[in-house]
């Protein structure tokens, strides 16, 4: 799944790893809120944050919303800067490297919550870090995808998906052929999937957090790594075919 990239991608694959990555999205967005009471996922609400809170006076909030945008911003960033030098060096499973950097990083986190929050003091470092993870992720996904899935952006998939109902709906109207009708229901049944995902995701993400919040972030970072070996494991194989 995080392999092949844009037009070399099939929809299963690209369906495949939007709902395994939303459902991953919406459990650390839950952990985010659950942690100190800010979305890790959600830059749409954490920027009308900021202002309302900034123009309140309420100069922390306004702070703590601010970084968390401005992590997902690094995250986003430090992901693009990865794959550009990862691409230019001919590194195919850049992008698996990406979600793998994504699970350690989650895996500190637990740490650092084990070692140092043995109580489950909340902790600002947390949506923090998360945020900057949610950035990494989305970054990671929209390339490898070429922008078809975005796993974070539910506003922007709900209007994807809005945007091809009304044209599934036309087309019993007007008659498409039958492949630009089958690429439709293909998108439709996508983004219905990514967006049930992340919902579902959000659930476990309470349930889990609420109960065993180190151990849950600790399963959180090997479904990543799950996701990310297969395609590491692609690259080193190539590699040795390489050198054979």
């Amino acid at each position: 799944m995080l392999w092949l990239h844009k037009g070399n991608r099939t929809f299963l694959q690209d369906r495949q790893l939007g709902s395994s990555l939303a459902l991953v999205a919406g459990a650390l967005n839950s952990a985010g809120f659950l942690s100190v009471g800010y979305y890790c996922a959600n830059m749409t609400g954490n920027v009308s944050a900021l202002a309302s809170a900034f123009v309140a006076g309420k100069l922390q909030p306004a702070f703590m919303a601010g970084a968390i945008v401005l992590c997902f911003l690094g995250g986003a960033m430090t992901c693009t800067l990865l794959m550009n030098n990862g691409r230019r060096r001919g590194q195919g499973a850049i992008y698996a490297f990406t979600i793998l950097l994504e699970a350690v990083l989650l895996c500190g986190l637990a740490c650092m919550q084990l070692l140092w929050q043995p109580h489950g003091t909340p902790s600002s470092l947390t949506p923090l870090l998360l945020s900057f993870l949610m950035g990494l992720q989305n970054a990671t996904v929209t390339r490898v995808s070429g922008a078809v899935v975005r796993t974070t952006h539910v506003t922007g998939m709900v209007t994807d998906l809005g945007i091809e109902l009304a044209d599934w709906l036309s087309s019993f109207r007007q008659k498409e052929d039958a492949e630009k009708h089958r690429k439709m229901q293909q998108r439709l049944w996508l983004h219905s999937q990514i967006i049930g995902c992340f919902i579902l995701g959000s659930g476990l993400g309470v349930y889990g957090y609420t109960h065993w919040p180190t151990g849950f972030l600790f399963a959180v970072a090997g479904v990543l790594a799950c996701l990310s070996l297969p395609g590491i494991m692609v690259n080193m194989n190539r590699d040795k075919g390489d050198v054979s």
